[in-house]
């Protein structure tokens, strides 16, 4: 038998997402952290939105903090939050027609 430790995020009772490492358990409460504070800001501006849209809006742009933060500093050409995960997720694997490559010669 095995032993697991797993560490969950709830939000008012809720169990919003669970994680296998603490670091990044504490890395979501943080976002979660941040889209509640954002919520709070985007229920006083002048624009007609839902509740709903106000959680889906400071929940993305909790997601997206660091590219909204290079835009509000001033940044004219921010990194696309698909192109930039992308290339972290690639960063440790080799590529599949270099080592077929290799093989060959």
């Amino acid at each position: 038998m095995a032993v697991v430790v797993k560490y969950v995020v709830e939000r008012n009772g809720v169990e919003r997402m669970t994680f296998t490492t603490k670091k990044e358990a504490d890395a979501y409460d943080k976002m979660l952290d941040i889209a509640e504070s954002l919520e709070l800001m985007l229920e006083k501006v002048d624009v007609p939105l839902s509740e709903q849209q106000i959680e889906s809006l400071a929940l993305e742009i909790a997601k997206s903090k660091d590219d909204f933060m290079a835009v509000l500093k001033g940044a004219k050409d921010p990194v696309p939050a698909k192109a930039s995960e992308k290339s972290k997720k690639t960063d440790n694997v080799a590529s599949i027609e270099n080592s077929d490559e290799k093989q060959v010669s």
